[in-house]
C-alpha cells in the first residue's frame, strides 16, 4: 500500500513538472533594453515612459490575450510573428518589417518552424504596465476605435464592455465611458 502511494505520488510530482517544464520552455522571452520617462508627450497628451525590449516566441508559441495602455511598435527580426485581434483579424510580420498595436485586444503567435524575435517600443502613460492581461485568458474584441467602427460593428465588441446600440459605442468613442 504504501510503496503504491509513494508511486502515485512520483507519478503526480513528474507529471506536474514536466506542465511546469513545458511552460517554461514555451514562454517568451523579454529582455528590457532601455527606459526613460518624457515630461509631456504629445502622443498621450501627458507624462510618458517610453521602454524598448526583445522579444522571442518559440515555434508554435501563442501569447496570451492582453492589450497595452499606449502605442506600441514592433520591428519584425528574425521569423515571422503573426498578431491576432480578438475580433479575428490578423496579420504577419517577417524579419524587416513592422507593425504597431496598442488598446486592442491581440495576442502574438509564432506559427513558424523557427523562433520568431522583435524589438519593441512602447510609449505608456507613467506608472502603466508594458501589458494588461485579460482575465482567465478570454478572447475580447475591442475596444472600438472610431465613430465607423460603431455603425456595423457594435454588436461585436466585448471589451471594455459590450455596447447595447450604435449610440452607445458611439458614446463610448466620445467620451470614453
Amino acid at each position: 500500500m504504501k510503496v503504491q502511494l509513494l508511486k502515485t505520488r512520483l507519478a503526480l510530482i513528474v507529471a506536474v513538472s514536466s506542465v511546469a517544464l513545458g511552460l517554461v520552455a514555451h514562454a517568451a522571452t523579454t529582455v528590457i533594453v532601455a527606459v526613460g520617462t518624457i515630461p509631456h508627450s504629445d502622443v498621450l497628451n501627458g507624462p510618458a515612459t517610453v521602454t524598448f525590449r526583445t522579444i522571442s516566441f518559440a515555434p508554435g508559441e501563442v501569447g496570451p490575450w492582453h492589450y497595452h495602455p499606449g502605442p506600441v511598435f514592433t520591428v519584425v527580426t528574425r521569423g515571422t510573428l503573426t498578431v491576432e485581434n480578438g475580433c479575428g483579424e490578423e496579420q504577419s510580420a517577417t524579419a524587416g518589417q513592422g507593425f504597431g498595436e496598442g488598446s486592442y485586444v491581440h495576442r502574438p503567435k509564432n506559427l513558424g518552424t523557427e523562433e520568431a524575435s522583435a524589438y519593441q517600443g512602447f510609449v505608456l502613460p507613467q506608472g502603466s504596465p508594458l501589458a494588461v492581461n485579460i482575465p482567465n485568458n478570454e478572447r475580447r474584441c475591442g475596444p472600438p476605435r472610431n465613430v465607423s467602427e460603431c455603425q456595423g460593428g457594435w454588436i461585436n465588441f466585448s471589451h471594455p464592455r459590450s455596447f447595447s446600440s450604435p449610440g452607445d459605442c458611439i458614446q463610448y468613442i466620445n467620451t470614453g465611458q
